[in-house]
């Protein structure tokens, strides 16, 4: 009986997967079309709406609108059961000279996102058109993101003035906003372009990420004729910066610390002494603690930069992303579905990642896994970033991500509740919200007070 019953299982595996065999071309297709009119974060209204428009075909019932362009579409399982869901993000990063750039705000898919709502939307048809929901227990849900790129910070922090958003990035608003409070299990896959990754990669963690945003006032004076009457900002922005780099040594290896400023406003005219510079960072690191100790260190020397020039410095810090933390149970589970499509040469595992994702955020309440599929070239965040071999980055991902599924909900989801049995979330929802509103801060500090 046991044989038969796995052997339904393996039956219904090989049908979702044929089924997006089927529609290779219509999801080459889907990513292409996304690819061609990308969207910043909080702005992905098109997007949204094609998205929607292939769960409306498929049959699914779906919410739109969700933390402002989120899709949430729901498959049913015959029998109750935990929720697994599966997702896909909707934003593009801005690089201008990518192209397939947006030529009026520079967004462009420079890493793969195009790719992730194919794969989303290849899942949901290969369960459909499987008929998987039928012998599943629980629930699939099929959840396109806003937002996951953290850019346009300006414009996330007037959306958080306007009281539309709390959070800067889609995951920790949707959590913030309920969505999440159905679900038990959630993944989804991202591309690479790493040869390094092979054909599929599962990173065990990667690094989390404080948002700073940070505005020197000085006092404007004729930079010719009298400059001794003004106090530059832009001279307190350059000793802030000179101070970072000096206390870079002071982040040990194993924390994985990132700090990477830029300076997006350096004065109104170069004969008027800078009154008004601003600067944006981040400050990534492996663990909270990492994170927390690099900020407090950052926050000293960009008040150093006030401190020297006699000027004023306002900086806002804001949370970000956790860092993300890999489920191994359930990375059991996706791991041989996975090497069944691209081989056990060709899989890797392990390792930590310092880019940031709010993927991060999941993981700390409920068993989460990122891994990533091959198939793009290039560099990411970067204007020669493609997808190349949409068979290992599109197709791949749906088929592992079906197949995860189908194995989870099977048997009245006896897997996925040996996952949840043998999983102990860093936190719940409330602690959640609760250290990531602790995590915020504005300080106002004046440097001439000081002499």
């Amino acid at each position: 009986m046991a044989e038969l019953e796995n052997g339904g299982k393996e039956a219904i595996k090989a049908r979702a997967c044929a089924a997006i065999d089927q529609r290779r071309e219509d999801l080459i297709e889907l990513a292409s079309s996304v690819l061609r009119q990308p969207e910043l974060g909080f702005k992905e209204s098109r997007t949204a709406r094609v998205v929607a428009e292939r769960f409306g075909r498929l049959g699914l019932p779906f919410r739109e609108g969700l933390a402002i362009t989120g899709v949430k579409a729901t498959l049913h399982g015959a029998r109750p059961g935990p929720t697994l869901a599966i997702l896909g993000e909707l934003d593009a990063v801005v690089v201008s000279d990518h192209p397939y750039a947006d030529p009026e705000t520079g967004a462009a898919h420079a890493c793969g996102h195009n790719g992730q709502i194919a794969a989303l939307v290849g899942v949901a048809a290969g369960l459909v058109a499987a008929e998987a929901a039928a012998h599943l227990a629980g629930k699939v849900v099929f959840f396109a993101v806003p937002a996951e790129e953290l850019v346009e910070l300006e414009y996330r922090r007037q959306l958080r003035r306007e009281g539309r958003i709390e959070f800067l990035g889609g995951k920790p608003e949707l959590v913030r906003l309920g969505e999440f409070d159905d679900v038990h299990l959630a993944m989804m896959t991202h591309m690479t372009s790493s040869p390094s990754d092979g054909k599929a990669c599962l990173p065990s963690t990667s690094n989390g990420v404080l948002v700073k945003v940070v505005r020197y006032l000085g006092r404007a004076a004729h930079a010719g004729g009298a400059p001794h009457q003004g106090v530059n900002a832009l001279y307190a922005a350059n000793l802030a910066l000179s101070a970072i780099n000096a206390i870079r040594e002071t982040f040990r290896d194993e924390d994985t610390v990132r700090v990477h400023p830029i300076i997006t406003k350096g004065g109104e005219l170069v004969n008027v002494i800078p009154a008004d510079v601003r600067l944006e960072t981040y400050v990534r690191g492996k663990t909270v603690a990492a994170i927390e100790d690099a900020n407090r260190k950052v926050d000293r020397a960009l008040k150093a930069g006030a401190l020297g020039v006699g000027g004023k410095v306002h900086i806002s810090t804001l949370p970000g992303y956790m860092p993300l933390v890999t489920n191994q149970a359930l990375a059991d589970v996706f791991r041989p579905n996975i090497v069944r499509l691209v081989g056990e040469g060709e899989f890797r595992e392990g390792g930590h990642r310092t880019g940031s994702t709010d993927m991060g955020d999941l993981s700390c309440i409920m068993p989460t896994i990122h891994p990533y599929t091959g198939g793009c070239t290039g560099l990411g965040h970067g204007s020669d970033y493609a997808i190349a071999d949409p068979e290992l980055a599109i197709l791949n991902a749906a088929k592992a991500m079906a197949m995860t599924a189908i194995d989870l909900l099977w048997d009245d989801a006896a897997l996925a509740a040996s996952v949840l049995q043998r999983s102990h979330p860093q936190m719940s929802k409330n602690e959640y919200l609760a250290f990531m509103r602790r995590m915020a801060s504005e300080i106002d500090y004046d440097g001439a007070a000081e002499v």
